[in-house]
């Protein structure tokens, strides 16, 4: 394949990191190049990498490895797509060019591949739970993403077949009661969002509760009702309880403490969205890598 990546576009494809990202990324490891390799004297000789799955996984970060390969002047000879599922031996990605293309962006591709990997992974993790149990529910991540790696991380999210919950503060409205506390009266809910309809009208307006008396009264006015770390128990409660209004509002999401673990207990429970950080803070997939002289 050409060096450019035409003719085998992937999902990542659609939602590119920005060219500065991808030397970032290289300069942190680059920033005076290689001197193992130049030391050896073995820059020019040409060769083979290949990253290949050590166990089940859903892949993520390819895109990306692949576009900081090519900077280093690497080829890309193969390429999986991100959000496929990977078992231990499968091929994900496999480049070639001169030593000092392979070992400049070795470990930055497989670091970037295995933790956003990991994201993906734990992502579907808990799809797959929440619609063993509910097939239409929602599962959405929240911007409690590690700094720095909010595009990566929601792209990971993607891939692993979640969405995401708010890019960042402007992106939707969402009532704290953090936010509560600096009105006048501090509990008047439909006071909130009445004021909050009346400055954005064209929005939605979620509104997050620590207790079941809080939702019972944002029902009337909310769009969305965010239960935080409500128990599943609790959640089913209020769902039985909860009046909904001609168009089915108000969505339930449940937040807080959403894993794997629990995710088809809150889905059995009625929940609408389940709103989870979780995928963020998973564990690295294993990518191995082996490089060949040519």
């Amino acid at each position: 394949m050409s060096a450019d990546l035409e003719g085998n576009s992937s999902w990542g494809d659609a939602w590119p990191l920005p060219e500065s990202a991808i030397e970032r990324l290289l300069e942190e490891d680059m920033r005076y190049g290689d001197l193992t390799t130049r030391a050896l004297g073995i820059g020019g000789r040409p060769g083979r990498m290949c990253f290949m799955a050590r166990a089940d996984m859903v892949l993520s970060g390819v895109d990306e490895a692949a576009r900081l390969l090519v900077r280093t002047g690497a080829t890309i000879e193969h390429r999986a797509p991100a959000g496929g599922r990977h078992g231990p031996g499968d091929r994900l990605l496999q480049v070639s060019g001169p030593a000092a293309a392979l070992h400049a962006g070795w470990k930055v591709a497989q670091t970037l591949m295995e933790w956003a990997s990991g994201v993906a992974s734990e992502t579907r993790a808990i799809v797959d739970a929440a619609r063993a149990a509910n097939p239409a529910i929602a599962v959405l991540c929240t911007r409690k993403s590690v700094p720095y790696t909010r595009q990566l991380a929601c792209k990971a999210v993607v891939a692993g077949g979640g969405d995401i919950h708010r890019l960042g503060l402007s992106d939707t409205i969402l009532l704290f009661p953090e936010h509560r506390v600096f009105l006048d009266p501090p509990n008047d809910l439909g006071a909130a969002v009445a004021r909050l309809k009346q400055a954005a009208p064209e929005r939605a307006i979620m509104v997050e509760v620590t207790r079941e008396e809080d939702a019972l009264a944002a029902a009337a006015h909310a769009d969305v009702i965010q239960l935080e770390k409500f128990s599943p128990e609790a959640v089913r409660r209020l769902v039985d309880r909860l009046p909904r209004r001609a168009d089915g509002r108000p969505v339930i999401a449940a937040a807080g403490g959403v894993t794997a673990r629990n995710a088809g207990a809150y889905a059995k429970a009625g929940a609408d969205s389940l709103v989870t950080s979780a995928p963020f803070f998973a564990r690295p997939r294993d990518v191995q890598v082996t490089m060949v002289a040519l």
